[in-house]
């Protein structure tokens, strides 16, 4: 099985990791999930990771935190998620790193895009913690970020559902299933790909989007392999 893509940068949601509890770890589910990206790590794609904290911690909801505080510990969320998947993986022989936006050398590498590009050279999944480091801004803007750093050729967004839709196919059994999409037609007609920062990070640095159905964790190596799986964003 080829390869259609090299280098990809996978996005997972924090509430992906949860499974259906829909808090903390489900450790069931991030197997499966490591299992995929063990077999893509074998096909000999390089793989970076965002993931985010939303199982831990959504504190921009809450409304009784400062902004800044609750944003920082939305990011210390992700770290115990990427931790968590690091130790899925190297259970499974998957050589990972972790790196963090924020330093915390005590138990991950500080973020430089020079070690990240290495250890991706060398094979090595490497796992974003903290997102950007900055509050303000979400996994989805960290992922496009990282994914246009280390040179992906394409951003993977692992969701709950299998594509892009007009509305939500979980409320409205009519709803119509995009199998490709640009940018422009996301942002303007409101689609919730992901923030309007991120949409338009990806648009400018011309880096597609593939959304697909993480029930499925088979979907990561089709995509991978250029069968069709979920739904394409791009700018032309």
């Amino acid at each position: 099985m080829g390869l259609k893509y090299k280098r990809i940068l996978l996005k997972l949601s924090g509430e992906a990791l949860a499974g259906e509890q829909k808090v903390g770890l489900d450790f069931e589910i991030i197997g499966k999930i490591c299992r995929s990206i063990k077999l893509c790590v074998d096909m000999g794609a390089e793989i970076g990771i965002v993931v985010g904290g939303g199982n831990f911690w959504r504190g921009r909801s809450s409304g009784k935190m400062d902004r800044v505080r609750a944003d920082h510990m939305g990011m210390l969320g992700t770290v115990m998620n990427a931790l968590a998947l690091a130790d899925a993986l190297e259970q499974l022989n998957v050589p990972v790193r972790v790196q963090t936006a924020i330093a915390m050398q005590a138990v991950a590498e500080p973020y430089v895009r020079g070690r990240a590009l290495h250890h991706l050279d060398k094979g090595r999944v490497v796992i974003f913690g903290c997102g950007t480091g900055n509050p303000f801004f979400s996994t989805d803007t960290a992922s496009v970020l990282r994914a246009v750093e280390i040179g992906a050729e394409v951003m993977f967004k692992a969701t709950m559902v299998d594509g892009v839709y007009d509305k939500d196919p979980k409320k409205y059994p009519d709803a119509k299933k995009y199998d490709r999409l640009t940018f422009t037609e996301v942002v303007s007609r409101e689609l919730g790909v992901m923030d309007l920062t991120a949409a338009t990070m990806c648009k400018d640095n011309h880096m597609p989007l593939l959304v697909f159905d993480l029930a499925d964790p088979d979907n990561m190596v089709k995509a991978l392999s250029g069968e069709p799986v979920g739904t394409l964003v791009f700018e032309d």
